[in-house]
């Protein structure tokens, strides 16, 4: 069963692996609560899940389809509201969020706002920030779980809803938002995306099973930064793929995609 999987469990596990025993994230519904939900069952007992609409610290008994959901409170150490999140999130105390959009740079500037260059009438308009502004601004690592293709993938966001390191090196701290914090990892069906300390750009970590530099190149709309120790990713186990089926998303309301 290991070697049997498709590309959304690969990512959701790999994804799962970032998330250690102890930390604090701020999840959505989808693909980000699946790999929550599967590291607190693995090897994370004590994560401490947060969703936007106020619960905190479930024990998730299954997949929710709304970060209202009444499950994203079951058992959970509270039942607040939006406005506590965000403050926990603006007092430093939330290690990971998951976020993603329409569109991603090379800095990790995402945008879920619009496409077009006419903001009163864009071509395509989207749902909008939601909480992702305040996430992506306050958290101390963003990472997005996300397909991996030219459309996506851009040079330059058409609209800029969630800020990454905006155009590089300090413009975060220019732009007011928190020393230490921005985009972490971007995890999609090719590969691992970490971010270059010194130019802050999209470096390539990890290449997935049977996918090639060129074909990762290729689904890209922008240059790449390579790491000098490119590895590959590894495959989920047999563990991984029983808790994530029969546990974590029995009904594959994610994994089916």
């Amino acid at each position: 069963m290991a070697g049997d999987y498709n590309p959304m469990e690969l990512m959701i596990c790999l994804a799962a692996r970032y998330l250690e025993d102890g930390a604090t994230v701020v999840v959505g519904t989808g693909a980000p609560c699946a790999a929550a939900m599967l590291a607190q069952r693995l090897h994370a007992p004590n994560l401490t899940i947060m969703f936007e609409a106020g619960g905190v610290a479930p024990i998730l008994p299954t997949m929710p389809i709304s970060v209202g959901d009444s499950r994203t409170f079951w058992r959970a150490l509270m039942a607040t509201s939006m406005d506590d999140i965000m403050s926990f999130c603006q007092k430093g105390m939330v290690d990971y969020t998951f976020l993603g959009g329409a569109q991603v740079d090379m800095y990790g500037n995402i945008n879920s706002t619009m496409i077009g260059t006419d903001y009163a009438r864009p071509r395509v308009r989207f749902p909008g920030s939601g909480g992702a502004n305040d996430l992506g601004s306050l958290c101390w690592r963003t990472m997005m779980i996300t397909p991996q293709d030219r459309r996506r993938f851009v040079p330059k966001c058409n609209f800029v809803t969630t800020p990454g390191y905006l155009t590089g090196p300090g413009a975060r701290e220019a732009a007011g938002l928190p020393p230490g914090t921005g985009p972490y990892k971007v995890i999609t069906n090719l590969c691992v995306i970490g971010f270059d300390e010194e130019t802050k750009r999209m470096r390539v970590e990890s290449l997935h099973p049977g996918i090639t530099r060129e074909q990762v190149q290729e689904n890209t709309g922008f240059e790449l930064l390579w790491a000098d120790d490119l590895g590959r990713s590894q495959p989920p186990t047999a563990e991984e793929l029983q808790v994530l089926r029969t546990e974590v998303d029995p009904y594959r309301y994610i994994i089916g995609r």
